[in-house]
């Protein structure tokens, strides 16, 4: 079953909406924290996502260096 062009201008829309940003690391780390997000009930872009709002607030908070 094709997918609809309709659902590929919804797909293409969502898309443009989003920025990204590309992570790189040693091969396996991706793994151990994927399995770490599934654990924590979480996607992967969920969890990463989560883990910088998290920094950022806690870096906000702390006194400035």
């Amino acid at each position: 079953m094709s997918i609809s062009e309709a659902r590929k201008r919804a797909n293409q829309a969502y898309i443009d909406k989003q920025d990204e940003i590309k992570v790189r690391m040693p091969k396996g780390r991706k793994a151990e924290i994927q399995a770490h997000a599934e654990a924590m009930g979480e996607s992967l872009n969920a969890f990463v996502g989560r883990a910088i709002n998290e920094a950022m607030e806690r870096d906000s908070s702390s006194p400035e260096k």
